[in-house]
């Protein structure tokens, strides 16, 4: 018996492309919300806070973009795609969970 065989490529499927289309739609999402914040701004009833917080979802809203094209790029990269490094998904969670507080401070 030949234990020096090698393994069949792994046929992913459609996984990657399904993953593909999670992301765009979160980043849909999390566009809508930026939107959304910068609206706010444009009713004009929004303290000084208020700005600061826009002014700082929008800074959030390009750093998940930036995090989330890349891993579309990943995604795309072959059959096999790597895996989302820690720092890459450490900053999707930090740019989430930043995004609710502005939104918070911004309807405080």
């Amino acid at each position: 018996m030949n234990t020096d065989a090698v393994a069949p490529e792994r046929d992913p499927g459609l996984q990657p492309e399904r993953t593909r289309l999670a992301w765009r739609r979160t980043t849909l999402a999390f566009t809508v919300a930026a939107v959304l914040a910068a609206r706010q701004v444009a009713g004009g009833d929004l303290s000084a806070a208020g700005f600061v917080a826009v002014a700082c979802s929008a800074l959030v809203w390009l750093g998940f973009l930036r995090v989330a094209h890349r891993r579309v790029l990943a995604l795309g990269s072959g059959p096999r795609p790597p895996a989302m490094s820690v720092p890459a998904a450490l900053a999707a969670v930090a740019c989430t969970v930043a995004l609710a507080g502005f939104a918070v401070a911004m309807v405080v």
